[in-house]
């Protein structure tokens, strides 16, 4: 029964696994991937980075030179079909990385613009995966993607606003929710809960993902780690920024007073922010590395661009393995 469902899903159009960066979709991803039935890609941002937020398609020639030196996109060594306009070039990537593992049920994952997705697939399914914000926000600051947690909440709020506005833009019967926090707790029903929004059965090989990843088995432990990690000062902070949108989304109060933050605290924050994150770069990348790459920037020469870009592909990926 469930292989002549997923037959049937398998002909409809992709799902789209969407929500913030670091709330856990690497690891939901793996488990789906892990289904017997289903392929989850990576983060496939390239589908929609390049797109304008309202009508049009990006020039093609200009986003395939992207192409070329983006780092999420350049791993999959996807074919580009220069003969297909821009929406169906999007399906070709998609389809390419799907038919790779021969499964019936294929999607993607997507943390930006993941509203965009519909313009290309007006029939698509979406899983939202929800984090604790505060846990979000502290990840980001650790990435290197934020020099605070008042910043560092920016992506969480971002890819709520998105979901929150794509859902009364599909019916029900294309979406579903699931709380990062309960994904641990429960696996096992929580993965049964997915697999049967995709139409087909839970499939115990979800949990072996970690014989073959860094991932290890969901762990109650690591849930909630704001509450060990974050300082008083920085939960008043995140209580001022996101408390009131944490509780609407069912998470606990932190039991501290937001903070007061006012246009002077707010520029205080920026600079710190703009300087956490200069900070990392360099210690990442190194100053040289820094200087040549806005040097290149400020002359317009691509070439130079072009090869500082892919050194920096090679640092970020020698830091992810």
């Amino acid at each position: 029964m469930a292989s002549m469902t997923a037959t049937t899903t398998a002909s409809k159009e992709p799902f789209f696994l969407v929500g913030s960066e670091r709330s856990g979709t690497t690891l939901l991803r793996l488990m789906l991937a892990h289904h017997r039935e289903i392929e989850c890609a990576p983060e496939f941002e390239f589908l929609v980075e390049a797109m304008p937020s309202g009508q049009g398609w990006p020039d093609l020639a200009g986003y395939c030179e992207w192409l070329s030196t983006n780092r999420i996109f350049l791993p999959h060594q996807l074919e580009i079909d220069r003969a297909l306009d821009y929406p169906g070039l999007m399906r070709s990537f998609v389809t390419q990385y799907g038919r790779r593992s021969k499964k019936p049920i294929h999607g993607a994952t997507c943390h930006k613009h993941f509203d965009r997705l519909l313009r290309i697939w007006p029939e698509a399914r979406f899983v939202h995966l929800l984090r604790d914000g505060r846990d979000v926000a502290r990840s980001c600051v650790g990435m290197g993607w934020a020099g605070n947690v008042w910043a560092g909440a920016e992506r969480w709020i971002e890819a709520e606003a998105l979901w929150e506005g794509l859902q009364s833009r599909i019916e029900p019967s294309r979406r579903m929710e699931l709380v990062y926090e309960e994904l641990i707790r429960n696996p096992e029903r929580e993965l049964a809960r997915v697999c049967a929004f995709l139409g087909t059965d839970f499939d115990a090989g979800m949990l072996d993902y970690s014989k073959d990843s860094s991932y290890e088995r969901p762990d109650p432990k690591l849930i909630g780690q704001w509450r060990k990690k974050l300082s008083p000062d920085e939960l008043a902070l995140l209580e001022a920024r996101i408390g009131p949108l944490l509780r609407r989304k069912g998470y606990e109060e932190s039991g501290v007073a937001p903070a007061r933050v006012g246009t002077v605290r707010r520029l205080q924050l920026a600079l710190d922010d703009r300087a956490g994150r200069f900070r990392f770069r360099r210690e990442r990348y190194g100053l040289g590395h820094i200087v040549q790459s806005r040097l290149a920037g400020l002359l317009g020469a691509r070439g130079w661009q072009k090869r500082l870009l892919l050194q920096r592909n090679e640092i970020d990926n020698r830091h992810l393995q």
